[in-house]
């Protein structure tokens, strides 16, 4: 059976969709970091130890990446058996509603211990759905995106998570500059109250688009749609899960970047204001917004494992640079390495893993296969930035052990990629197929 035409303009109106939802999805997620690392240690935790309450706020951070593989197993499922689309409105309106009750919490010195409880169980829920949120995304743009600009198109979702970093960035900045009173009392909770456009606008904008042409001819083959997509990911494609984990570790370099040296930078040892710091991540993130669609166009044409590649081990070059450009306290040097380091060598990783995980896996699991191994690697990356405030020392201000433990999380996905297949070549309705089925199946497609 042929794989049904997308509709005239679906293409473009499946990544716009992912590049929109993605950028207010990731607003939420990430003004989070920037109040766990500058707002919630006094708001949330104990005052009279701020080392303690620092390190506390952080854990916070990374709680949600725990609870990502979580919801990757559920989003994965009910995303392989019921489609892309009802994934994608459902998560942007979870992270929405949750991120706006943070906005809402009590502080601690208005309930005690219960206010941590209750900010934990909404990062809990933002997890859940970020879970979901890319892998959904990344599927349907894949799935309907031009064979031979399926890296173009996926990286939609990542431009949009860097625009919804930069968004969440450039709200901060004058939130940040407010007198520390009404900083601590309202400003801090703006941000978060206006997320609650991301459940009005995501729905409007994803209600609208069409299940892709691959997953519709999954629900009409004979075969049909996997009824237990985990069993058929574990029993047929478990070594590409071990691949996207590992991959998936590559993104620690960006919450080091965006949480632990934002805490260092604004430090008593380096002295650097908060404003300085953040317009540091928001340029950063602008060149980024270029930079992933040049690297992602790139890997159409000489495939995705070498850009990869530069954007894994150029990271983990590039951090030892940039932590020591923070500890000499110029900001020129800091500004500009800062830009080289996250806006152009990781948007190489960043912008081309989208089309290099979902092209390991075959439609029947691929939301799934995305899911629940970019999940799982990314919980280690969001705890990265607990571990680097533990092994910077008393201080915290042992840049190059942080650096050098960012370097060892790059080491695993580049072993990834050096074992992956290259698949940038690959009709799509035979991506992720094994080698016994791919004769039938080229048969079948030229039929």
């Amino acid at each position: 059976m042929s794989v049904p035409a997308a509709p005239p303009g679906q293409p473009r109106k499946a990544a716009t969709a992912a590049w929109i939802g993605s950028a207010l999805e990731y607003y939420d997620f990430f003004i989070y970091g920037s109040a766990a690392a500058l707002i919630f240690p006094t708001v949330f935790f104990d005052e009279s130890d701020p080392a303690t309450a620092t390190l506390l706020s952080l854990a916070t951070f990374g709680v949600a990446y725990a609870a990502r593989p979580v919801g990757a197993l559920f989003l994965g499922h009910f995303g392989d058996r019921l489609g892309r689309k009802k994934i994608m409105v459902f998560t942007l309106i979870l992270m929405g509603l949750s991120t706006f009750l943070i906005g809402c919490l009590p502080t601690r010195d208005q309930v005690g211990t219960l206010a941590p409880v209750l900010l934990v169980i909404c990062r809990v829920l933002q997890g859940i759905s970020a879970a979901g949120e890319q892998a959904s995304a990344n599927s349907m743009t894949l799935e309907h995106a031009p064979e031979d600009r399926r890296g173009f198109f996926t990286s939609f979702t990542l431009s949009g998570t860097q625009g919804g970093q930069l968004l969440a960035t450039l709200v901060f900045i004058p939130i940040a500059a407010l007198p520390e009173d009404q900083l601590l009392s309202w400003g801090w909770r703006v941000p978060f109250w206006m997320s609650i456009a991301v459940a009005v606008v995501g729905y409007v904008i994803r209600r609208t688009l069409d299940e892709t042409p691959e997953f519709t001819r999954q629900q009409t083959a004979s075969e049909g749609v996997a009824k237990l997509p985990l069993a058929v990911l574990l029993r047929e494609h478990w070594a590409d899960v071990l691949r996207v984990i590992a991959g998936a570790l590559v993104a620690s370099v960006s919450t080091i970047f965006t949480v632990w040296a934002l805490a260092y930078g604004t430090s008593e040892s380096v002295g650097l204001s908060r404003s300085s710091m953040l317009w540091v991540g928001a340029l950063a993130n602008l060149v980024a917004l270029a930079a992933i669609p040049l690297w992602a166009t790139l890997s159409d044409r000489v495939g995705r494992r070498p850009v990869f590649l530069i954007g894994a081990a150029g990271s983990a070059v590039m951090m030892f640079v940039y932590l020591w450009a923070i500890s000499t306290g110029s900001y020129p040097l800091v500004l500009v390495l800062g830009i080289v380091a996250f806006g152009v060598v990781y948007s190489a990783a960043n912008g081309i893993w989208p089309s290099f995980y979902g092209e390991m896996f075959s439609t029947k699991v691929r939301l799934s296969g995305m899911a629940i191994g970019t999940q799982i690697g990314f919980a280690v990356a969001g705890f990265a930035v607990t571990f680097a405030a533990q092994i910077a020392g008393p201080d915290g201000d042992d840049w190059f052990a942080v650096a050098l433990f960012t370097a060892a999380l790059c080491v695993p996905p580049v072993l990834a990629a050096l074992t992956a297949r290259e698949t940038h070549k690959v009709p799509t309705e035979l991506l992720g197929v094994r080698a016994a089925d791919a004769t039938h199946d080229r048969e079948r497609v030229a039929a």
